[in-house]
């Protein structure tokens, strides 16, 4: 039997529910009364598109998610989803080859919602080497390939502590975001085993964030720290869930190493 959509008031209790906000609570930060929003939710009241929006802004729901709730309080859906490459994302396609570009000599990459590869500088390809080329098939998911054992988990120089980083990530995501994907990816994630054979600890670095360590083929250490760049005014789907990372080194060693490196590519 197929089961019928969820109405908007159901949708709206469970975001409501997932952002841990009473009826009230939402009332006080919408200006939206809450018996109204308690009709709204028991089916008695149908919301307007003004107010689908409003409560949604305040729930912080993401601009997909936005949609299906427009959707089911019977409007249409307000934000497009474009492909990348298409026209009208050229200056995002732009600025964000600029920072991928302007990152080097050291890694950055673009993913997508999932963490699936979108784009990456030249550097990022040091990284992967020797990773299994099942993994590296289109689409490339970045977390997967990081963590598993054909990957490059068995050269982390702290797998356990990035492997709990990635997980709580993801939780974090499935708990912002309601998307089973990223639960599937989470159960896939905790199946993997820690490598039989670890690499030797890292000389702890400063605990200001949590480190990506890896060893090269060659033995070269390297330890990044991450940061985030999204599109703070996208009201595309593509580019509001577009993310970029990029890799900072946080010691010497790393530093030159990927000066090195860089230094064996062609000119631009």
């Amino acid at each position: 039997m197929t089961r019928q959509a969820p109405h908007f008031g159901e949708l709206l209790r469970t975001w409501r529910q997932r952002r841990r906000l009473s009826q009230l609570a939402l009332s006080l930060e919408s200006g939206v009364s809450q018996r109204h929003i308690s009709f709204v939710e028991s089916g008695r009241a149908t919301p307007s598109r003004e107010l689908v929006m409003r409560l949604a802004q305040h729930l912080s729901v993401p601009m997909r998610e936005r949609n299906t709730l427009l959707v089911a309080a019977g409007f249409a859906p307000v934000y497009r989803e474009r492909a990348l490459d298409e026209p009208e994302l050229g200056a995002a396609r732009e600025a964000m080859a600029q920072i991928l570009r302007g990152h080097e000599p050291h890694p950055a990459i673009a993913v997508d919602r999932h963490w699936n590869l979108v784009s990456a500088n030249r550097m990022f390809g040091f990284l992967v080497g020797g990773v299994d080329p099942a993994l590296l098939k289109l689409p490339i998911n970045v977390l997967r390939c990081s963590l598993h054992p054909r990957g490059l988990g068995p050269r982390m120089l702290n797998y356990a502590q990035w492997h709990a980083h990635v997980l709580e990530r993801l939780a974090e995501l499935a708990e912002h975001t309601g998307d089973s994907a990223f639960t599937d990816l989470i159960a896939e994630l905790r199946t993997y085993p820690e490598p039989a054979d670890p690499a030797p600890p890292a000389a702890p670095a400063a605990s200001i964030a949590v480190p990506f360590r890896l060893r090269l083929d060659d033995g070269t250490a390297l330890s990044f720290i991450t940061t985030t760049t999204v599109f703070g005014t996208a009201v595309d789907i593509t580019l509001s869930e577009l993310t970029i990372e990029t890799m900072f080194p946080t010691d010497a060693e790393t530093v030159a190493a990927m000066r090195a490196l860089w230094e064996t590519l062609p000119a631009t």
